[in-house]
């Protein structure tokens, strides 16, 4: 089997399950998993983890994301997305650009977030989204997340040519893992008076990762989106992957085969490297994620040779 990291530009209208389900079946294997959820509307970049390589998964979902959205103002929706029911409309025509840029800027920072009652938030053991569709009132609790900047890069106002009398944000937003870009609409709605929810959303990176660099999803004969031929070759492999998240150590042959074994590397006293660190064999493929103890080095997950890992669960966060 093949391991490596998938970088999928996800389209509109599938669930991120189903491109786990369609990679599953154009790599032919079970052991996919993804490092994070993009909600059906939402297109963009999905991380995709293969056989072994889903191991990479817990350290690739609390990356910092980039995303791309417009947010309607002048109408909130019980989801706080375009794929809700409407709950109430508001003219929104007398805020001013100056106005819609200070509602969202106030959002930047440390701030406690409470996220979307329709959401894939567990509450009691069942998703949020369903005890919502079952006509539960369900209040979630907020989380500390970081918003580091809201840039507004356009403001169209529909309303001006005898429409609705909406306006449409376009702004782009850099921000933590598990921070909500429906609520940032919802909350942005709530601050002006008149309501908003989010009307487009596309994720353009994942920590160093672009969307750029994705494989894009095509319709099949049967006019169902589908992988096209050779996904295997665009697979990363993990060695390159971890190089690009963490600080490397190349190790020689006693050194690699020492810690997968589980057994600790001598790396001496002189100050160096903290935090994760890729371990490298010579031939270039990653050994393990290891630690450093004292002057030691050991392996907090290993990477087996010739061998397929555990699938990651599936994540919840947008």
């Amino acid at each position: 089997m093949t391991s490596g990291i998938l970088l999928v530009d996800k389209p509109g209208g599938v669930t991120s399950h189903d491109v786990v389900a369609r990679a599953r079946r154009a790599l032919g294997t079970r052991k996919v998993g993804h490092a994070g959820t993009l909600d059906p509307m939402a297109t963009g970049l999905l991380v995709l983890g293969v056989d072994s390589s889903t191991r990479l998964l817990t350290y690739l979902v609390g990356l910092d994301k980039v995303y791309s959205a417009t947010i309607r103002f002048g109408v909130a929706t019980d989801s706080d997305d375009a794929d809700g029911a409407v709950t109430a409309t508001t003219d929104a025509a007398h805020l001013t650009d100056a106005r819609l840029t200070a509602a969202l800027a106030g959002q930047v920072g440390d701030r406690d977030q409470v996220p979307s009652a329709v959401s894939a938030i567990k509450v009691d053991g069942r998703r949020a989204y369903d005890r919502v569709r079952a006509g539960e009132t369900v209040e979630l609790a907020a989380r500390r997340v970081r918003i580091e900047s809201i840039d507004v890069l356009g403001v169209r106002r529909p309303g001006a040519d005898g429409g609705d009398a909406t306006v449409d944000v376009d702004v782009r937003v850099a921000c933590s893992s598990g921070t909500y870009i429906r609520a940032i609409a919802r909350d942005a709605g709530d601050e002006t008076g008149v309501g908003a929810h989010l009307v487009a959303l596309r994720r353009d990176r994942v920590g160093p990762f672009d969307v750029a660099d994705a494989v894009p999803m095509v319709e099949d004969a049967d006019r169902r989106v589908a992988f096209g031929d050779g996904l295997a070759a665009r697979l990363r492999e993990p060695a390159s992957v971890a190089s690009a998240l963490f600080a490397t150590r190349a190790l020689d042959d006693a050194e690699a085969l020492a810690l997968r074994q589980g057994k600790r590397v001598p790396i001496g006293s002189a100050a160096g490297e903290s935090g994760p660190i890729a371990a490298i064999d010579p031939d270039g493929v990653l050994v393990g994620i290891a630690e450093r103890r004292g002057d030691s080095l050991r392996a907090v997950t290993n990477f087996p040779v010739a061998a397929s890992g555990s699938a990651a669960p599936d994540r919840d966060r947008e």
